[in-house]
């Protein structure tokens, strides 16, 4: 038996009284059991409620819930809402002193959110002097915004509040401005006064003041690295080469929306760096929310993913890194119309999976890199629609088709390249009429602008071939593609010879949201050369083997087609050679019909 317990004893502490309390729950439960059996019992309960204690302590919490602060509690719960609770436990286990139970500030800073590369090529022409000392201090102003830090470090509930501000359930115009207030610290400690001005330390307090437009490079280059390093941060440990792309169409389309500039700005050839405007915050504010409304996800992810890889061992993170070799941004995309800028302002204007698949231009594994989604490119596969669907055909997936063209008919305008694009949310069909049920226009370069569904009409994609047949139609259907619009008065249109597109006002389309999709557009249809057509299958692994498949069956199909049995023929007054060979001879004669 175990020996009596009193209480009065100085002995007596709280592990003695749980003991004691496990001991009363046991005898109730196990009254008729033996007292073998019910000290088995009891040493089982009593260890597992040992080693939870042992786990609350760690994370700075009481061995009782009483003696929980209501504070911890509630931060306990946010973090929990997010369902990031045990992997802030792990991270926070790593990173906190054991004496004195928190995590020291310069841990935070340097090890965690700071970013360790060799050197940064930038695909973009213009560059910012001060860039790489803006991108020095992110870990530091992050840590100093978000985490409060004690004298002895930053504590459990300070640690739990800082992940809530960065990462909590909010609205994407919160965590935009979380975004906003971490960038204005980072041009301070660079030496830059920043005219953002915040009215409080509230999430979603009001931002006045004004960015540059060479500083909201600086700001959409930091949330591109934050994308980079959230993707990378799983696989490596150690320094790798950085490559900034070039967005200066989105710098521009934010310039365009934000500020008056007439027809003075030169959109074809533009210095972003020599514009002396000032966009206001407000404006910048509506601009992404609108436009890309998925760069404040740039930021959370990046913290929670860095903190996630704090709470990672060093064996799962060998594991994974033998899987992928190099997760860097690439450049082989740079010969194709999809560059890594242009992809990364698409996802970011996407809020489903479909963001993730066109990543993989910037970012492709070893597994399926950016030439496996790439379906079909004119300048390699042919120009005109039937080589466009023999790519195509039977690939059922979301699809990016973009468009090169440069110059009009007339050439009185446009005469410069400019690049659209639109998104279909399955595959091309060969349909006389519109079909789809979602879908998105881009204006691509050069400048950047998203138009999606306006929930009026539904005429997505139109993708009609020449009738096999070639049947007498009285009133025939155009051959081509088209999207928005409707027949006759398509807003695109290409010919079945890919050679023009036509662009019409959006006064004639209700399917998707107004705007123009090429600079100095007017009320009256371009039609314009083009230069090149890609179309980017981004339906996943899944929708590509099962176009491979679709393809393997027609080919197997055609080549039996082609072949010609002489053993089904009865006889050689049957055979085709025997009919060649009489018509060749008299194609005049009268032969008996069978009836």
């Amino acid at each position: 038996m175990i020996s009596t317990l009193i209480p009065h004893s100085p002995l007596w502490r709280q592990e003695d009284r749980e003991f004691a309390q496990l001991s009363r729950e046991s005898k109730a439960v196990n009254e008729f059991s033996s007292d073998f059996v019910y000290e088995k019992i009891f040493q089982v309960r009593f260890q597992r409620k040992k080693k939870s204690t042992h786990i609350d302590r760690e994370m700075g919490a009481s061995s009782s819930t009483e003696q929980v602060s209501s504070e911890q509690r509630e931060a306990e719960t946010l973090a929990a809402s997010t369902g990031a609770l045990p992997v802030l436990q792990k991270s926070f286990s790593r990173l906190s002193n054991p004496e004195t139970r928190a995590i020291p500030l310069k841990s935070l800073q340097m090890e965690c959110f700071s970013i360790a590369f060799d050197d940064a090529m930038r695909e973009s022409p213009h560059v910012l002097d001060y860039f790489l000392q803006l991108l020095d201090h992110l870990g530091p102003s992050i840590a100093e915004v978000y985490f409060m830090s004690e004298k002895g470090g930053i504590g459990w509930v300070e640690f739990l509040r800082g992940y809530t501000k960065c990462c909590g359930r909010m609205s994407a115009s919160m965590s935009l401005g979380a975004l906003m207030r971490v960038f204005s610290v980072m041009t301070v400690k660079v030496g830059i006064p920043s005219k953002l001005q915040f009215e409080s330390d509230d999430a979603d307090c009001k931002i006045s003041g004004s960015l540059r437009p060479n500083e909201l490079l600086g700001l959409l280059w930091i949330c591109w690295i934050m994308t980079w390093s959230s993707r990378i941060s799983k696989f490596s440990n150690g320094k790798l080469n950085l490559d900034l792309p070039d967005i200066n169409n989105l710098v521009l389309s934010a310039v365009v929306s934000c500020a008056e500039v007439g027809n003075d700005l030169n959109k074809w050839d533009c210095d972003i760096t020599k514009l002396e405007l000032q966009l206001p915050a407000g404006k910048i504010h509506t601009w992404a929310l609108n436009t890309v409304p998925n760069l404040a996800d740039c930021f959370v992810q990046f913290v929670h993913v860095r903190l996630q890889k704090t709470a990672t061992s060093e064996s799962e993170m060998e594991a994974s890194s033998s899987s992928i070799s190099d997760v860097s941004p690439t450049k082989s995309c740079d010969t194709h119309l999809l560059t890594c800028g242009s992809a990364w302002a698409i996802s970011l204007s996407l809020r489903s999976t479909i963001g993730q698949e066109i990543l993989r231009v910037c970012f492709p594994s070893n597994e399926e890199g950016s030439e496996e989604i790439l379906l079909y490119r004119s300048s390699v596969h042919g120009k005109g629609l039937n080589r466009f669907w023999s790519n195509v055909e039977g690939y059922h997936g979301p699809m990016l088709m973009l468009i090169a063209s440069s110059g009009n008919s007339e050439g009185t305008i446009n005469s410069r390249r400019w690049i659209i694009g639109a998104l279909t949310q399955q595959g091309f069909e060969n349909k006389d009429m519109f079909y789809g049920s979602s879908g998105n226009l881009y204006a691509i370069s050069p400048v950047f602008h998203s138009f999606s569904h306006s929930g009026k009409e539904k005429n997505f994609v139109y993708s009609h071939l020449h009738p096999a047949g070639r049947v007498y139609e009285p009133h025939p259907k155009p051959v081509g593609i088209a999207f928005g619009g409707t027949l006759g008065n398509e807003r695109i249109f290409v010919d079945e010879d890919f050679a023009t597109v036509t662009i019409r006002h959006h006064a004639v389309d209700k399917t998707y949201q107004h705007g123009s999709l090429i600079p100095e557009q007017g009320f009256l249809p371009v039609e314009a050369h083009i230069l090149d057509v890609e179309v980017w299958g981004l339906g996943g692994r899944t929708a590509k083997e099962v176009q491979l498949s679709h393809q393997k069956r027609e080919q197997l199909f055609t080549e039996q087609r082609r072949k010609v049995d002489l053993k089904t023929f009865a006889s050689w007054d049957d055979s085709p050679e025997k009919m060649m060979m009489d018509m060749m001879a008299d194609p005049n004669r009268v032969t008996r019909e069978d009836r």
